[in-house]
């Protein structure tokens, strides 16, 4: 999968449609770049082996941005929805990763 082809088509169809939509003032390198950024929370998450596992994990960071910038109001609206989206993943997956733990590895311990 080429770097310059994984962009659905229908968000540049909706980035053309209207000119005082706030989408059309988000560059699309930015939206790359928040792709990415979504990729390495997914990839923290759910660590992958092989192209095949990444290539994925990068589908689905692509089809959670488009949901969400479709979705989301203004610019303001996208980033705050996809930070908070990425925060509650990333603490599910730490408390659950802690809530795995032997019971005398977590707490406070008096003995040292």
């Amino acid at each position: 999968m080429g770097t310059n082809n994984w962009w659905p088509a229908q968000a540049e169809a909706a980035m053309a449609m209207d000119p005082a939509d706030w989408r059309t003032e988000l560059p699309f390198d930015k939206r790359q770049r928040i792709v990415n950024r979504i990729l390495d929370a997914l990839k923290r998450v759910f660590p992958v082996s092989g192209q095949e596992g990444l290539n994925e994990l990068r589908k689905i960071a692509v089809r959670f941005e488009e949901k969400i910038y479709t979705s989301a109001t203004s610019q303001s609206d996208y980033l705050r929805k996809i930070s908070l989206k990425l925060l509650t993943m990333e603490t599910k997956s730490q408390n659950a990763m802690g809530s795995n733990l032997p019971y005398n590895s977590v707490g406070n311990s008096k003995n040292p």
